[in-house]
């Protein structure tokens, strides 16, 4: 996996747009105003879990290639690296992220087309 294909896959969820606050190479991705996206050029940060706990999973089955966030690790977010993690794991863990971060939306702000 690299950063352009991942970053791809994201934008194709449906309401998805790249947005660069902070000026960094790699934009993040979000939808209506909310990230689930953090792609850089060797990792992906992600809302991995509800809870802490629940994200805690990914460092256990990968302890070389999964991380705690930095700042918002807390919340359940982690950083998962493309190498060593395949890529259909990186997939879902995109489309667990954006299926979380949507359904905390108010109804009026989830994109058409979105799926619970």
């Amino acid at each position: 996996m690299d950063v352009a294909t991942l970053r791809d896959y994201c934008l194709a969820k449906p309401g998805a747009w790249a947005d660069n606050p902070w000026g960094h190479e790699h934009p993040v991705v979000k939808v209506h105003e909310k990230i689930f996206a953090f792609p850089n050029q060797t990792s992906l940060g992600i809302k991995a879990g509800a809870t802490r706990e629940v994200a805690d999973e990914w460092l256990d089955r990968y302890p070389e290639g999964a991380r705690v966030m930095a700042y918002i690790g807390r919340s359940g977010w982690n950083e998962l690296d493309y190498a060593g993690i395949p890529d259909d794991e990186l997939r879902e863990a995109v489309d667990e992220s954006y299926r979380l971060v949507v359904s905390r939306l108010p109804r009026k702000h989830r994109p058409d087309g979105w799926d619970a």
